[in-house]
């Protein structure tokens, strides 16, 4: 959608004048590109998120004797038992809190480092680097599950995949190698269907991932996490073609990166430009935060009374939430004939709400299940709105990794605090504080 202030910049199809679009190479049409790297990630992502939290709550509950409750009707526990639930929901919160901050607080600077090194050196390094640790982290997992290593040697695989970038770093390459090879009317659309490879590997990872690990356990599936990283690695060496066809030698350790990302958002362009740039960025920092924290509770809220799921009804509940990626696609298409972009923001802003207020008061998993299913996906159109502010520079890549590398690092702050500290007085208290967060970005927009 059209923004005010916000005028695409001259490609080289439409003459030499100056600008960033130079050296980027415009492909007509809907050509494959990254689609299948984004999902082969994904679905590698999708796998192991829950299989290593259910891990971490099997390792913590062997080590206090917490024995479950499902056995006796899942109905609340008591005495001590209710105790130690919370004990092992409250550690393995912890442990994942650790674990991830330590992740993302690494891929946080390196995600910064790889983006303005891209626009000299290309997309397809930063799209490579990534995998790489992705796969090692992977191995790193499989090696303290078969050694029954304490948890904190997750830490290990989880520093080397942020160093290297992490999914986010994948995530954010492909959607600026879109930006790159297409135009304004295609990219609100063709980042949709980026959202949509994303929803698509989220529901088959999940139902694969909760059927496996219900039969063999959680370390046999995990071969399969490792196999789809060195994959994606495999696919983006051999069949991603370069976007960016003016190449120039680049540092990569060098603080010029940074500077270029404070640049930004301080100077060098029009003040009403520059506004609309932090907007956006803040807008879809509030978004991402709320849906990747809520991400990191989910699992530990479904696993305890009074829902107690198995593995495979946590892979049901997952699919259901991915699905609405490939309705939230159906439905901006649609959307777009009769409504702007920020009303179908609002529109999904709305649902993402209801589905949060509909998990905070869940207590059977007809409601639970309901909740998965409310949520709409917004996130599309913000990306596209930040890729027309920052004009599709390596600027951009560095901008939109720093947002979703700061997201993943607050939410797990964030959310995983927040949930063990609010247990004793209202379990769901957590989705409600989500659901206010996105009061915020529903005003921005507004």
């Amino acid at each position: 959608m059209p923004m005010p202030g916000l005028q695409e910049p001259h490609s080289p199809a439409s003459g030499p004048g100056p600008g960033p679009g130079r050296g980027r190479c415009r492909v007509p049409g809907a050509r494959l590109t990254v689609e299948p790297l984004v999902f082969l990630s994904m679905l590698a992502l999708v796998l192991q998120a829950p299989l290593s939290t259910q891990y971490i709550f099997q390792r913590i509950s062997s080590e206090l004797g917490f024995s479950g409750n499902r056995s006796r009707g899942c109905n609340k526990s008591q005495g001590s038992q209710a105790q130690l639930e919370k004990d092992v929901e409250t550690l393995t919160s912890h442990w994942n809190l650790y674990i991830n901050v330590g992740g993302f607080a690494v891929g946080l600077f390196s995600a910064t480092l790889l983006g303005p090194w891209s626009d000299r050196v290309g997309r397809r390094p930063i799209l490579i680097l990534p995998g790489i640790g992705l796969a090692l982290q992977a191995a790193v997992y499989l090696i303290v599950m078969y050694e029954e290593l304490p948890v904190r040697f997750l830490l290990i695989g989880r520093l080397l995949s942020g160093l290297l970038g992490d999914f986010n770093t994948i995530l954010a390459g492909c959607f600026s190698y879109i930006a790159d090879i297409s135009d304004k009317p295609s990219r609100t659309f063709r980042v949709a269907v980026l959202e949509a490879c994303l929803g698509m590997a989220g529901m088959f990872g999940s139902i694969i991932g909760g059927q496996w690990s219900k039969a063999q356990g959680y370390i046999i599936p995990f071969w399969l996490v490792l196999a789809l990283n060195v994959a994606t690695v495999i696919y983006a060496f051999v069949f991603i073609k370069e976007s960016v066809t003016v190449k120039r030698p680049g540092k990569l350790l060098t603080m010029e990166h940074y500077r270029a990302v404070y640049r930004l958002y301080s100077s060098g362009q029009e003040t009403g430009r520059r506004h609309r740039l932090c907007l956006y960025a803040l807008s879809l920092f509030i978004v991402v935060t709320v849906h990747f924290g809520v991400k990191d509770i989910l699992i530990l809220f479904e696993l305890s009374s009074p829902l107690c799921w198995r593995s495979d009804q946590i892979g049901y509940g997952s699919a259901v939430e991915h699905l609405t990626y490939l309705s939230s696609l159906l439905a901006l298409k649609m959307m777009q004939y009769c409504l702007g972009d920020s009303w179908i923001a609002e529109v999904g802003l709305l649902s993402n709400m209801a589905g949060l207020v509909t998990f905070s008061v869940a207590a059977t998993s007809t409601v639970m299940f309901t909740g998965h299913g409310m949520f709409m996906d917004v996130v599309p159109i913000k990306r596209a709105d930040l890729d027309v502010a920052v004009l599709s520079t390596g600027a951009l890549f560095a901008s939109v990794a720093c947002v979703e590398s700061a997201c993943s690092l607050v939410s797990t702050l964030v959310f995983s605090s927040l949930y063990p500290a609010t247990l004793h007085f209202m379990k769901g208290f957590t989705f409600l504080f989500g659901a206010a967060l996105l009061l915020i970005p529903a005003g921005i927009i507004g």
